[in-house]
């Protein structure tokens, strides 16, 4: 049998990836190695192992590597306990193939274990760019570490070639979160709110703020400008917090602050998981801050983001998505509100999405020839 391991080690991550888990979990040709790291394993984060389990998984090895601070000595502390956890992990499961996505530190520690026990890697959601964040040199190592690379459109799928991969290797089949959200039963109204313990206004803003990791000590300004300017609307706001990175906990501490000083506008959560976080597509009026998901997932549900600095720079949008700077939020909130640029987010085609994607990951991960891949050779472009 072919063993797949799987590392995740966030609760989002978790949800692009659990369906493909799924499918690897029911193949009889297949072994599912699941190993949980990082946020899954912090209290401070929800301790979100437990919904991996929940959902039917056995999580194999936990790699405990989260110190509980936010600072770059922390955060590069924390990647050293992760590579010693990861030896000790692959050292014991011995894999045949490693499944990474994205590009967070983690998986930056995944993968360099992986290189040295010479364990074969598919990567997912390589070639992207994102241009105010250290995971954008995080993500390209990690696809120069990898053997088997998904990505999200043919422009990232280029650019993993351009990095020296073989174009054999390269797979463009769209983005995996995108297609989960045809193969799920999203929340109504009602059952979303109940789940959530908060009624939903008129308006609604769903936020989630990350800092910007290649700039110095801006978390606090462009986060406090963003406050200020959804707080002067009559919106309901949905806070989703930032991840384990750099300044990450002074956000955390205003999303607070701020919602115990104004419990009938807003609410926050750690995470909301997958299936809320979908579904809370569907009602809120816009998408705000610098996440991801702003620029992949929201298009696809007509509805317009407001995406501030610059840690998305670089990134493919639809046009349903205003890039602002931190100082112009409240003009960028005004276009997206108003009724002729909410119609042209309710036509959008998003780049992002193409059909099975999981299926076409599954396939390929099960049953492309891994004696040799190893030994890698830098394609050069002709």
């Amino acid at each position: 049998m072919r063993k797949i391991c799987v590392v995740t080690g966030t609760r989002a991550e978790y949800g692009l990836l659990s369906r493909l888990m799924k499918n690897i979990q029911e193949d009889p040709t297949l072994e599912l190695q699941i190993v949980a790291t990082n946020m899954h394993l912090s209290p401070e984060f929800g301790l979100t192992f437990r919904e991996i389990e929940s959902d039917g998984f056995v999580i194999n090895k936990k790699v405990e590597m989260l110190l509980s601070a936010d600072t770059s000595t922390s955060v590069v502390k924390s990647l050293g306990l992760g590579v010693i956890g990861f030896a000790d992990a692959y050292d014991d499961l011995k894999p045949d193939l490693i499944v990474v996505l994205g590009d967070r530190y983690e998986m930056l520690g995944a993968v360099a274990s992986a290189l040295f026990f010479q364990i074969p890697v598919a990567h997912i959601s390589g070639g992207d760019v994102t241009e105010g964040a250290y995971d954008d040199a995080i993500r390209h190592s990690i696809t120069k570490m990898s053997h088997l690379h998904f990505t999200s459109t043919e422009t990232y799928r280029k650019r993993v070639i351009q990095l020296g991969e073989d174009p054999s290797t390269v797979f463009n089949v769209g983005s995996i979160g995108l297609d989960n959200i045809h193969h799920l039963t999203l929340l109504d109204r009602k059952a979303f709110e109940e789940s959530i313990h908060f009624q939903l206004g008129e308006k609604n803003f769903l936020i989630t703020y990350h800092p910007v990791t290649l700039e110095n000590q801006t978390a606090k300004v462009q986060f406090e400008a963003l406050l200020q300017a959804v707080d002067e609307t009559a919106a309901h706001l949905i806070f989703t917090k930032p991840n384990s990175d750099s300044d990450g906990r002074i956000i955390i501490s205003m999303i607070d602050e701020y919602v115990s000083a104004h419990p009938e506008k807003a609410v926050a959560f750690t995470s909301l998981g997958y299936l809320r976080y979908l579904s809370a597509l569907q009602y809120v009026d816009v998408v705000v801050g610098n996440s991801s998901s702003g620029i992949v997932e929201a298009p696809s549900f007509g509805i317009p983001t407001v995406n501030i600095g610059d840690r998305q720079k670089g990134r493919l949008r639809a046009n349903s998505v205003i890039d602002c700077a931190p100082e112009d939020i409240r003009m960028a909130l005004q276009t997206a509100d108003s009724p002729t640029f909410r119609k042209q987010a309710a036509q959008t085609e998003n780049p992002y999405e193409q059909p099975d994607t999981v299926h076409r990951i599954f396939e390929i991960i099960r049953t492309y020839p891994l004696e040799g891949v190893i030994k890698k050779h830098f394609y050069d472009l002709p």
